[in-house]
């Protein structure tokens, strides 16, 4: 025998080691015996190796392990109370929202049939105390925020605004009258509000001056102007304007209703991001507000400012949820999808993204826990606040970067949910003070110097 045949049945009996012969009467029942080691012994070695290895990888199968985007377990440092709220929340969203996100988000659509079912998990408001608000930690705020997210990040905005920017206007800055009329209703989310400060010419300049005026003729006000981006403001049953005083050049805030006489919301169109989200555009032609509805606490914009402090560190968590929701979805993904007999999960480029991933997720998490902590404790500065904003927000673009080039084509398609997550992340990275206006907040606590023009 040649020594190239000796190699080539060394080939095959290697591949049969550890087989039970006694099972080849059966086979040979289904298939002729004689064809098959015919075939295989006019292989080469290359042949049959390749042969041996696609036999192998057809049988790969391994136990998945759990997909858990808190890799440092960080629901441990939650008391129980708040770990069944963040569970309770998380069931809600992947019983009624995962099964509907992608459909309305394609339509530009609200899932109006939602608030009942929201209201009935009693969060909104969570950290305000008294006028029925819960009085919870900003922990679970931000816990809540990113468990939304995580799943669907419009609904997670539309929460936001009802919870922190429009009820928390109404408690940082309105009277004690103000709260007990309108902050019990809002906690059970029988009204619905809205928050109303960008304009189409004022963004990130807001503390420079609003285009929008107000100037008061006795008990009433009068409100002339546009804003522009407002979430909600299509449906809500009032908006918070911020608008120029016209007599002493301070920011006030009004309480402004959908009926009033000169309110008009109409919806913006043809956005890439946060699709489900109601935004308007506001125009205010003589709009009459009463000094009732006048936030009584609210005489410039430092006072505008308390408002937007108290939830600039729900956009961070925010981008939290975004950023596991695409890695975790990447992550299921990568074990399913086989590619050369085998799921992508098991080569190494694929595990090297997803540590990536999961490295700047776990680096995030831990950054916005410690910032609620410090918020708990009333210790958080503005600057921290904004550093949690532009980390991760710049962390949450590379992650569903990652997320959809894993994916390859499939990334691009609805139906696998991270092309939702990439488009999502861009409102993310501007709203709430863009990445460039929080670095400054930043550089202005390190250095002690405002680069601000």
């Amino acid at each position: 025998m040649k020594k190239n045949d000796e190699e080539d049945n060394d080939g095959i009996f290697s591949m049969f080691k550890g087989f039970d012969f006694s099972k080849l009467k059966a086979i040979s029942q289904h298939i002729d015996l004689k064809e098959v080691f015919s075939s295989l012994s006019k292989m080469n070695k290359t042949q049959l190796y390749e042969l041996s290895k696609a036999l192998k990888a057809g049988n790969y199968n391994y136990k998945k392990p759990e997909i858990n985007g808190d890799f440092y377990d960080l629901s441990d440092l939650l008391t129980p109370e708040e770990r069944e709220v963040q569970l309770k929340v998380r069931k809600f969203m992947n019983d009624e929202v995962k099964p509907i996100a992608n459909e309305f988000w394609n339509k530009g659509e609200f899932p109006m049939h939602l608030i009942p079912k929201m209201a009935e998990l009693n969060i909104c408001g969570v950290p305000l105390a008294g006028h029925g608000c819960p009085n919870h930690s900003y922990v679970l705020e931000g816990i809540i925020a990113m468990e939304m997210a995580r799943v669907d990040t419009s609904i997670s905005t539309f929460f936001g605004v009802q919870s922190g920017l429009a009820m928390g206007s109404i408690y940082h800055c309105g009277s004690e009258e103000q709260q007990a009329k309108w902050l019990p209703r809002m906690q059970k989310m029988e009204i619905l509000g809205a928050f109303g400060l960008t304009e189409p010419l004022v963004g990130s300049a807001v503390a420079g001056g609003l285009t929008t005026k107000a100037r008061r003729e006795g008990e009433t006000w009068i409100l002339n102007g546009e804003k522009k981006w407002i979430g909600n403001a299509t449906f809500a049953d009032f908006t918070i304007i911020w608008a120029q005083d016209e007599e002493d050049d301070q920011i006030k805030g009004f309480i402004v209703e959908k009926n009033n006489p000169g309110f008009h919301a109409e919806k913006m169109k043809n956005k890439m991001s946060l699709r489900t989200v109601q935004n308007a555009l506001i125009t205010l032609n003589n709009c009459e507000v009463s000094e009732e509805n006048r936030l009584q606490r609210a005489d410039s914009f430092k006072d505008t400012s308390r408002v937007l402090r108290a939830t600039r560190a729900g956009v961070a968590w925010q981008a939290v949820g975004c950023a596991r929701g695409a890695y975790e979805n990447a992550l299921a993904y990568t074990m399913e999808r086989k590619q050369f007999g085998k799921p992508i999960a098991s080569f190494q480029l694929i595990q090297d993204q997803l540590v990536q991933m999961l490295n700047a997720l776990t680096s995030m998490q831990t950054l916005v826990m410690r910032l609620s902590q410090l918020q708990d404790a009333g210790k958080m500065t503005d600057a921290q606040a904004s550093l949690a904003k532009v980390s991760c927000t710049t962390h949450t673009r590379e992650i569903v970067d990652i997320a959809r080039g894993i994916m390859g084509g499939n990334g691009i398609l609805l139906e696998y949910n991270v092309a939702r997550f990439v488009a999502d992340a861009e409102a993310l990275y501007s709203y709430e003070g863009t990445k460039e206006i929080n670095s400054l907040i930043v550089g202005r606590e390190i250095t002690g110097i405002s680069a601000f023009v």
